[in-house]
């Protein structure tokens, strides 16, 4: 069964987020609130983690999964970014933004678009996001909570994990969160494209 940590949702105990971190090391699934919905997370450099998230949701290899970061640095590291995309990128994070960029050779090619060699990368404006991504020492694959064939993603954790206990290797439980998704914007092409509007404002990066 997967473990539970209830935790403060500003101020998570490192202690348990530690024990978080430790299994997302280990290879184990880890649920836990960011700031549009709950995520699932593992390993960026695990296969059979990465395999695990996608049969969780559903997703062939054609859905990008997501790279969190803690910061700008990190975002450079995994995505080739000029200077124009580096520009909006400050501007935007952290926040409720997936942005959807060309993927670096430090991305495992099996998490980045098979044809388009793109990767999804954000960097979330959540508390115990932050604090774990800061314990893992390391970005995290990620990918949006919502069961196979339904279109909400779930929001309570004990209902998580009475769902995935034999799948997830603990839920992080700071209550329940947003339900609103990440905007999506593609900048990958001439001009950044939104390819889903969600809680993050477009208006407020310049777009329509």
């Amino acid at each position: 069964m997967s473990q539970l940590f209830v935790v403060h949702p500003d101020n998570p105990q490192p202690r348990l987020i530690k024990q978080a971190a430790e299994l997302i090391q280990a290879g184990k699934l880890v649920a836990l609130p960011t700031d549009s919905s709950y995520a699932v997370v593992a390993r960026l450099d695990d296969k059979a983690a990465a395999d695990g998230l996608r049969r969780l949701r559903g997703l062939d290899e054609r859905h990008h999964l997501t790279v969190l970061c803690r910061d700008l640095a990190a975002i450079s590291h995994f995505a080739k970014v000029d200077n124009a995309q580096y520009r909006l990128l400050k501007h935007a994070t952290p926040g409720p933004w997936t942005f959807i960029l060309e993927a670096s050779r430090e991305v495992p090619r099996r998490v980045s678009h098979p044809s388009r060699k793109t990767i999804g990368i954000r960097v979330p404006d959540h508390p115990v996001t932050l604090a774990l991504l800061e314990a893992a020492d390391t970005p995290l694959l990620s990918t949006t909570l919502i069961p196979e064939n339904e279109e909400e993603p779930l929001n309570e954790p004990e209902l998580i994990r009475e769902r995935y206990q034999h799948v997830l290797g603990a839920v992080i439980d700071a209550g329940p969160c947003l339900l609103d998704p990440t905007t999506v914007i593609d900048l990958t092409g001439p001009v950044p494209e939104v390819l889903r509007r969600g809680r993050g404002d477009p208006a407020l990066l310049g777009l329509d």
